[in-house]
């Protein structure tokens, strides 16, 4: 079974089952067709993380496929430019946006790396078979579908960011490929043909992951940003190497979690649930305004010790033995049962531009990988199809914090592909799009399966709710009467206009031998079985 929030993307990757293909290799398939149907999402110029169940020798892995700072980046190159944080706690305000629109904003991108080196130790189809949906897609065209549509035409002003329409307007190959005569971004229904995409995908599979890192389209990288005052290098793209690290792993309610360690996200998600295994969340009842209000305070303490304490662990001793200790949960559990109120204050949302996929095969491999754009930089190189990476908004413009810019160093990622383990067999499999909500929306979802018993679709489409700043944000779903009751013990409160909310959720259930897949509404995609 393979599940994304593309339709396309989830039949590339059933076709690759159906072929004979493992789930290394459906995934796979899966991913770079969702690089040319979700190109302000993800792709070949962006970021991510692999986490790899092998039922062979029943251990897991991590790959580490975020971007570093080029080399030639340093602490203080924007600091006189910072005026705030965006409202939503995702990215900086800087004074002409340098950090997120034009080739200023690009990381070194790193994900195919990781997706060769994944294939190397699991694939079992050769490579070059992987990119047939990809590369007819881009050849004969996609059409734009609802969700891609709101992306280019989303109002990000509110929260301190350029909107992506007029990050597509700066570029000719953007603006080329998804912009209509007048300006505006294509509409549901037109279509998009890439054939330069195609080109580049073709030479990707024929010749590997070195031609993009070493070869003709590493050149072509490197002089359009040296054209452009960008700072990627060729040197900085032969550097990349794929990074394989071992997991987080978290008991909880029995189980394990087995979650990507910093920079990914995984740490928010285990802290969360550590503080939450000292509730009797059922017992309070399922979005009642106790378990809300102590979920909401759970994610505060985690964003801030987030804010506080994650970035690079190259760069920043980060203390994850105390963060996911006995006794800090029970001491941050004992001041939530006191009524303590924690404060996460903003200086000034995280953008939605990420996507994801699980995938289990006949054999047992289960893989579920999260990968992204960033913040899409709107920068196509010329003749190469496939937009580059805006994620220097992620760091800290100001020197001497967690995430404060550095040469080769990381930015903490809210992605957190996860597994689930009974024992030692696989039970599901979660991830997630959606910026600083995701480890927000894959908290509740495991809080749905493991503690209220609900199934993996059941617990997709339950009502969430969001605490990453000083407002409580609820789902429209969420009653009223909850709303006022957690007003009346001091939150405060926004309802949010939209049925289903906070990150894009997809997984896949494998209880007693049987799959089941769960799409979260909010995308487009759906998950597909494939006997």
């Amino acid at each position: 079974m393979i599940v994304a929030p593309q339709p396309e993307a989830v039949e590339a990757g059933a076709a690759v089952l159906a072929a004979g293909g493992n789930a290394i290799d459906a995934t796979l398939a899966c991913a770079f067709t969702q690089g040319v149907v979700d190109p302000m999402m993800c792709g070949l110029g962006g970021l991510g993380v692999l986490t790899v169940h092998d039922p062979r020798t029943g251990t897991q892995v991590v790959f580490d496929g975020l971007s570093p700072c080029p080399a030639g980046a340093h602490a203080e190159m924007w600091s006189n430019l910072f005026e705030r944080e965006c409202s939503d706690g995702y990215g900086f305000v800087l004074k002409g946006a340098p950090n997120e629109v034009g080739h200023g904003s690009v990381t070194v991108p790193s994900i195919l790396r990781s997706f060769a080196d994944a294939h190397a130790a699991f694939g079992r189809l050769p490579w070059g078979e992987l990119f047939g949906g990809a590369i007819a897609c881009a050849r004969d065209g996609w059409m734009v579908r609802p969700h891609v549509h709101m992306m280019m035409v989303a109002d990000e002003r509110a929260y301190g960011r350029v909107n992506i329409a007029d990050k597509l307007a700066a570029s000719v190959d953007s603006a080329r490929l998804y912009l209509r005569a007048d300006g505006t971004p294509k509409r549901p229904g037109e279509r998009v043909v890439n054939p330069d995409l195609a080109a580049t995908l073709g030479i990707i599979a024929r010749d590997g992951a070195d031609a993009f890192y070493t070869g003709e389209i590493a050149r072509r990288i490197a002089a359009d940003m040296a054209a452009h005052g960008g700072l990627v290098t060729e040197a900085d793209l032969a550097a990349i190497r794929s990074r394989r690290v071992e997991p987080l792993r978290l008991p909880y309610r029995g189980r394990t979690l087995v979650l990507p360690p910093p920079p990914a996200g995984g740490i928010f998600v285990a802290e969360v649930l550590r503080i939450l295994e000292h509730f009797d969340l059922p017992a309070m009842g399922h979005n009642s305004p106790a378990m809300i209000a102590a979920l909401a305070e759970a994610l505060k303490i985690a964003g801030i010790d987030k804010d506080r304490h994650v970035g690079d662990p190259d760069f920043v001793a980060i203390p994850l033995h105390r963060l996911l200790s006995d006794g800090y949960a029970a001491e941050c559990a004992a001041r939530i049962k006191a009524g303590e109120q924690a404060s996460l204050a903003r200086l000034g949302a995280e953008p939605k531009g990420t996507t994801t996929i699980s995938c289990v095969d006949a054999d047992g491999l289960v893989v579920s990988v999260t990968h992204t754009l960033g913040m899409p930089s709107g920068v196509i190189p010329p003749g190469l199809g496939f937009m580059l990476n805006g994620a220097m908004n992620w760091y800290d413009p100001r020197p001497g914090r967690a995430t404060s810019i550095a040469p080769g160093k990381r930015r903490f990622s809210s992605m957190s592909p996860l597994i689930v383990m009974e024992g030692e067999t696989p039970v599901a499999t979660l991830g997630a799009p959606g910026g600083a909500w995701i480890g927000v929306a894959l908290a509740q979802v495991l809080v749905n399966l493991l503690d209220f018993g609900m199934g993996i679709q059941e617990a997709v489409l339950a009502p969430r709710i969001s605490a990453t700043s000083e407002t409580l944000d609820l789902s429209l779903r969420v009653p009223r009467a909850t709303e006022a009751a957690l007003m009346a013990e001091g939150y405060k409160v926004k309802r949010v206009p939209t049925t289903y909310a906070f990150a894009g959720v997809h997984g896949i259930a494998m209880w007693d031998g049987m799959l089941e897949g769960a799409a979260d509404p909010q995308r487009d995609g759906y998950a597909a079985g494939v006997a």
